[in-house]
């Protein structure tokens, strides 16, 4: 820097519009909604549609899609216990083993609360959206899209096909892979999604310039398994017991937390397998539609 430029930027007028902007009380709500996030919508009696196409790893790390553990129930105290599960880093969890004493003692009341606190499995993956009619803004844009377990089946079924006369294809390839039509019905509250399919195998973009493009624009996913975004052991158990016993006046609704975003779904990745599910721990509920129960409940 010159030292005009210094006398230019060193005015006392600055320094004062900067004190005062500092000083003056912030009218702007802080959100926590991740912008990167790609939601799809339905319409009034529950059915949606849109066309993405799933895409490989980021670069530099090794799998495109990333999974969590996470709780969220509501405790006798009527607070909700919302939180990403240190099983997910192969840790010991509090609510894990809280579930585990409850499923052990062999009384069917416990293994029922069990069940409605047990672990709830997520993915993300980065997806290019080819079709978004409700919001159209959102297409030709590579977002991150959350899932649960049963759209991460029909991945494993489109890289695994069952039967003879079925191809292998590589969803997330982006020359030998396949658009995927996700078709949303309403089925008894939740979002069903078994209607969904993967179109016929195409390239995603004409060219190698407009793929590299789209590569680069994909978003890290091993971001969200990095161990600053989960509480410690202690800090989850002192929420725990807060949320059973009511030590801790909970300040917004489950419906809240969820609109916002402000629940910690957020990840260094691990080679190694996360610990598989338990009878208590398993992952049976699309946690898309679980929590779109949740905030309507």
């Amino acid at each position: 820097m010159s030292i005009s430029a210094l006398r230019n930027q060193n005015s006392l007028d600055k320094l004062l519009q900067q004190v005062q902007k500092d000083e003056s009380p912030s009218t702007e709500k802080k959100s926590y909604v991740d912008e990167r996030l790609w939601k799809p919508q339905v319409d009034k009696a529950g059915n949606g549609y849109a066309v993405i196409r799933f895409l490989p790893a980021p670069q530099g790390e090794e799998l495109p899609w990333i999974r969590i553990w996470n709780h969220a129930f509501q405790g006798p105290t009527g607070q909700w216990f919302i939180e990403n599960s240190l099983t997910t880093l192969n840790q010991k969890d509090p609510v894990s083993e809280y579930n585990s004493a409850l499923w052990n003692s062999g009384v069917e009341s416990d293994k029922e609360i069990a069940r409605k606190q047990k672990r709830k499995l997520q993915y993300y993956s980065n997806v290019y959206i080819v079709q978004d009619s409700t919001n159209p803004e959102n297409e030709g844009k590579v977002m991150l899209y959350r899932y649960g377990k049963k759209i991460f089946d029909k991945l494993m079924e489109t890289m695994q096909p069952a039967f003879e006369d079925e191809k292998a294809i590589n969803p997330f390839d982006l020359w030998e892979g396949a658009n995927f039509k996700l078709k949303i019905r309403k089925v008894d509250g939740y979002w069903n999604y078994d209607k969904s399919e993967f179109d016929s195998v195409t390239p995603l973009k004409s060219t190698d310039e407009e793929l590299e493009s789209i590569w680069n624009a994909e978003h890290s996913l091993a971001d969200f398994v990095a161990p600053s975004n989960f509480k410690s052991y202690d800090e989850l158990k002192t929420r725990l017991d807060a949320v059973l016993s009511g030590t801790v006046v909970a300040t917004k609704t489950a419906a809240a937390m969820i609109e916002e975003d402000e629940t910690p779904f957020t990840p260094t990745f691990k080679s190694e397998p996360a610990p598989q599910p338990t009878s208590v721990d398993n992952e049976d509920d699309d946690a898309m539609s679980y929590f779109e129960k949740l905030a309507n409940e």
